[in-house]
């Protein structure tokens, strides 16, 4: 028996083009740093379209015509200093309820003190030009990023378990020897 056989009979157009400019109810599904192959590093916020707030009116044109799909953030160090930007950090602290005079250590506890947290966020679709090309992307800048009008949320995850529950999101008990990485 086979692992799988070709069948492109039930594929269809996914759509994937971004969502229109206006305000949407997300949840900040996850926080990552990351970096480019030049070194350049980010911190990224995967924004969810709320899918729990189909029936609101005011909403009908945003988040019930594009739940589920993720809009990505990116907060880039600066070159110069090789640091973020934390003052623009604090519109995400204060959209998400941190007290104010809460002390974040490290850029972890950051991510674990944002990431599942629901927050509306104003998505600007705009034109980016690369190599030549251009197409529509989103954007969200960190001062579009203000406290939700529906802080009770019933977003149903595709995947059952919550994104901040997965233990292989976490450095902690993953123990990889060094000598099995075969590059």
């Amino acid at each position: 028996m086979s692992f799988l056989k070709a069948d492109y009979s039930k594929n269809q157009e996914q759509g994937f083009d971004a969502v229109p400019t206006g305000n949407y109810e997300v949840i900040i599904n996850k926080a990552q740093e990351q970096a480019t192959k030049n070194g350049a590093e980010s911190l990224q916020l995967d924004l969810l379209i709320r899918n729990d707030l189909d029936k609101v009116p005011d909403l009908s044109k945003t988040n019930a015509k594009y739940h589920n799909r993720h809009v990505f953030m990116d907060n880039w160090k600066r070159k110069n200093t090789n640091q973020y930007d934390l003052a623009s950090f604090q519109y995400i602290l204060d959209a998400v309820g941190i007290p104010e005079g809460t002390e974040l250590n490290s850029v972890d506890d950051f991510m674990k003190a944002i990431s599942g947290k629901p927050v509306l966020a104003y998505i600007k679709n705009e034109d980016n030009t690369y190599n030549g090309n251009t197409k529509k992307v989103n954007r969200v800048a960190p001062w579009n990023i203000s406290k939700t009008n529906y802080p009770e949320v019933n977003h149903k995850f595709k995947n059952p378990e919550k994104p901040t529950d997965n233990p292989f999101d976490s450095k902690e008990g993953i123990s990889i020897d060094e000598s099995d990485i075969p590059f």
